[in-house]
């Protein structure tokens, strides 16, 4: 059953709990809000029914200017380690949680407004977002969400006539975000620093409750809690890696407890493969490099166990359950990457054909998704690989590669179509996003809904609009993307 706006089901948990966690406020209106895109599957997770008027008042909401009936605004508090330093303080600075609510399937979202105005979190800032980040977040979340990777979802993205000064002036922008939870790391560990023990307790024993309801009666709830947070992170950055997906900022408050993608700003998807790919231009130590997210994922839950230890008398447990990252990471991205090489029944030596092929990759500077792809449609002695540089380097592997995928005892047409199914043919590159900012800016919006036509199903053909899977242009693979984007 397809429902109103204003027929929402509101069920503001966080809301429930004590004002130490969050300020109530409202969103600051925007001037002459227009809507540049809404996305119909995120739309279908609160059951909406995007005619016109559910449009026109969505506009006006995201806009600041209206309020939906039963939401409950409020600005999050917390802290986190950013760059590896941490800061006291951080919090909703240019976001508002607008309430939680609960659909046909029981299933709960939050519905969260970026770029709602200044909050007592915003420090110096001005608490807008831009129509150029907002639109990065509406294509890459459902270009995750349809890759497979966990991620927070986007309904929708307003733009208006109101200045907002970064670089050079910009249109302030919104997009309302939908997520099982906005809690994050940076929660617990605000509440650990500031030896705020109640809070912290009353915070993890919601979380528990709320998502992670099976724990609830164990003895153990908190030590089972941060195991299932360590195993949803090691496989989510399993899935970024193997899709050659790059964050760019994993501070500590950009971490989801549930395991999703969060927080999209300077994020890339890898085009010529480099391992140490950088793609946020204010990274300037390479931090959060491609081949870095691995060991950042594990270093962040190093900073969950850390703040959880008030609660917890077994320090040791704890430690054990940190412990267990690295090798939950490494077998999932096996698994992974063996299924994007169409292999069957892991054999010890996977791991080096894999090892070996990505090196090959890096040295070549091959497009990583072109690549795998066109693997997708190999066959033995049948085909030969343009995407390669240098063949001769890469015939050894080749051969290799041969031998393993002939003990699959299936046929090449068997494993084209499992490999189908997990090399995309389209992904989100930095230039058709900035492409499609280009014209959005100008008042065009018609190259957003395109580019989604295909990260929506970025496994078929979509031959009519093939040029979406091309190499970026020179100019695409120079653009520069820092934490303001």
């Amino acid at each position: 059953m397809r429902i109103s706006l204003d027929q929402l089901n509101f069920n503001n948990r966080f809301g429930q709990l004590p004002e130490v966690f969050y300020t109530r406020l409202q969103a600051t209106p925007l001037d002459n809000p227009k809507l540049v895109a809404i996305s119909q599957k995120a739309a279908d997770l609160l059951d909406l029914e995007l005619n016109n008027t559910c449009k026109e008042q969505l506009t006006q909401v995201c806009g600041g200017s209206t309020a939906l009936e039963d939401s409950d605004p409020l600005a999050m508090v917390y802290s986190g380690h950013q760059f590896g330093s941490y800061n006291p303080q951080l919090g909703d600075g240019r976001g508002l949680l607008l309430g939680e609510v609960t659909n046909s399937k029981g299933e709960s979202w939050d519905l969260h407004l970026k770029g709602a105005g200044t909050t007592p979190y915003s420090r110096f800032g001005d608490g807008r977002a831009v129509l150029r980040s907002c639109i990065r977040e509406y294509l890459a979340s459902e270009a995750l969400f349809n890759l497979g990777i966990p991620t927070t979802r986007a309904l929708c993205v307003v733009t208006s006539d109101t200045p907002v000064y970064r670089e050079t002036e910009e249109r302030g922008s919104t997009l309302l975000r939908l997520a099982k939870t906005h809690i994050r790391f940076g929660h617990f560990e605000y509440f650990c620093y500031t030896k705020q023990q109640d809070a912290l307790k009353a915070l993890a024993e919601f979380t528990i409750q709320n998502y992670f309801s099976e724990l609830s009666d164990k003895d153990d709830k908190y030590i089972l809690f941060f195991k299932s947070v360590v195993e949803r992170t090691a496989r989510m950055i399993a899935l970024w890696q193997s899709n050659g997906f790059a964050h760019g900022v994993m501070n500590t408050d950009n971490m989801s407890i549930l395991g999703e993608t969060f927080d999209y700003g300077p994020y890339g998807f890898q085009d010529d493969f480099n391992w140490h790919y950088i793609c946020n231009h204010s990274d300037h130590s390479g931090r959060y490099a491609f081949s870095q997210q691995p060991d950042i994922g594990y270093w962040n839950c190093g900073r969950l166990a850390q703040a959880l230890v008030p609660l917890i008398d077994d320090v040791e447990a704890l430690q054990k359950v940190l412990d267990i990252y690295p090798q939950l990471y490494s077998d999932q991205y096996l698994s992974l990457m063996s299924k994007k090489l169409g292999l069957l029944q892991q054999e010890p030596e996977d791991a080096d054909l894999i090892k070996d092929l990505l090196q090959l990759l890096h040295e070549q500077s091959a497009d990583y998704t072109l690549f795998f792809r066109a693997l997708s449609d190999y066959s033995p002695d049948h085909e030969s690989f343009e995407l390669i540089s240098k063949p001769e380097s890469f015939r050894n592997w080749l051969k290799d590669y041969d031998n393993r995928i002939r003990r699959n005892l299936e046929s090449d047409q068997q494993r084209h179509s499992r490999m189908q199914q997990v090399n995309p043919k389209y992904i989100l590159r930095n230039y058709l996003a900035q492409n499609a900012i280009e014209k959005a800016e100008k008042g065009d919006y018609s190259e957003i809904e395109q580019l989604m036509t295909v990260l929506q199903s970025p496994y078929d053909e979509h031959p009519e609009l093939g040029h979406y899977a091309q190499k970026p242009p020179k100019w695409g693979k120079e653009l520069e993307i820092s934490c303001s984007s």
